[in-house]
């Protein structure tokens, strides 16, 4: 499962930090740092988790990656075109290469379409090709993700949760990104059918080349798709390393505590389980140093003054970053 190494897409210092609201007659409280700093980078053909706690970052690095919500600043480089120069316009047109599955297949459908104009709108709002060709793509996207053509013409309630899924796979397909942003695609369905679609996404990715930022919580299924690892806390990547290196041998002390986390389907194997106390800091005052010194059994002085740095380490499967003084 080696990808290439070409570099598609490449983020460094990313920040989204939001405004707090003003309160009457109150003085104004610290912006919420949501994202401070991530830096990783997605090859061709590669398939980049990124997990964590819920809270940690995951999504808006996401959304901030496409520019649905604006960043604070950083770069994100897409082919080696800075995103974040570029115009309303200029970004509209380089969203072909860069498409999004949403979370919730319910509430990303517009229930008001059938499935079929669900599926053309990108054609549509690209002007590609003509309505006949169109309504042919349509219905070979809709073979492709295992519906039936004549489905087209049936409203997003006819259809189950993991049809629905898979409509917004096919509308993310529709004009052949590069690079495809799976926001937990699979946390809102059933897990009878969690593996249908992580496999059906494995096969489109290996039949056109594409690239995956799969943000994600349920570990089992990072370690099924993934070719990279990247582990968040609060706002900041802790750990890169491939799937591999990260399951077996983990470095950071939190990816250790989230690994160690995962239910063990065998009532007879114990588990010796690490467990964190009390709670994340909050991201509107996140403490100095290490953002994960608060709860770490490592902690020395040094991790309270100084936050460390994405590092590499050397590993078997290749070089492992890490984000930890001691590690």
């Amino acid at each position: 499962m080696d990808p290439p190494a070409i570099p598609l897409l490449v983020v460094e210092n990313l920040r989204k930090h939001y405004a707090a609201p003003r309160q009457w007659m109150r003085p104004a409280k610290p912006p919420v740092q949501a994202v401070d700093g991530v830096s990783f980078s997605v090859a061709r053909g590669e398939t980049l988790a990124l997990v964590g706690e819920s809270g940690c970052g995951k999504t808006t690095t996401a959304k901030s990656i496409l520019r649905l919500v604006e960043p604070t600043s950083g770069s994100v480089r897409l082919e080696g075109e800075e995103l974040l120069a570029l115009s309303p316009e200029q970004m509209r047109q380089r969203r072909r290469d860069l498409q999004i599955i949403f979370q919730d297949p319910y509430a990303s459908l517009n229930p008001r379409w059938k499935a079929g104009e669900i599926v053309a709108e990108p054609l549509r709002n690209f002007a590609v090709g003509t309505p006949a060709e169109r309504r042919e793509r349509v219905q070979w996207l809709f073979s492709r993700v295992g519906l039936r053509p004549e489905a087209a013409g049936r409203y997003p309630h006819e259809f189950s949760g993991g049809q629905r899924q898979r409509l917004g796979i096919a509308r993310a397909l529709a004009l052949n990104p590069k690079l495809i942003v799976c926001d937990e695609p699979v946390s809102a369905l059933d897990v009878s059918v969690q593996a249908q679609v992580v496999n059906l996404l494995m096969d489109l990715q290996a039949e056109l080349g594409l690239a995956y930022l799969f943000v994600a919580h349920d570990l089992a299924v990072v370690r099924h798709i993934s070719h990279r690892v990247a582990v968040m806390y609060l706002g900041h990547v802790m750990e890169v390393a491939d799937r591999d290196t990260l399951f077996s041998a983990p470095r950071h002390p939190y990816t250790e505590v989230l690994l160690s986390a995962v239910p063990v389907p065998d009532p007879r194997r114990r588990v010796q389980r690490a467990l964190l106390q009390g709670d994340p800091p909050s991201p509107a005052s996140p403490p100095a140093g290490c953002r994960f010194h608060t709860r770490c059994p490592l902690a020395q002085p040094l991790c309270r003054e100084q936050q460390p740095a994405l590092t590499p380490r050397e590993a078997a499967g290749g070089t492992q970053w890490v984000a930890c003084h001691f590690r």
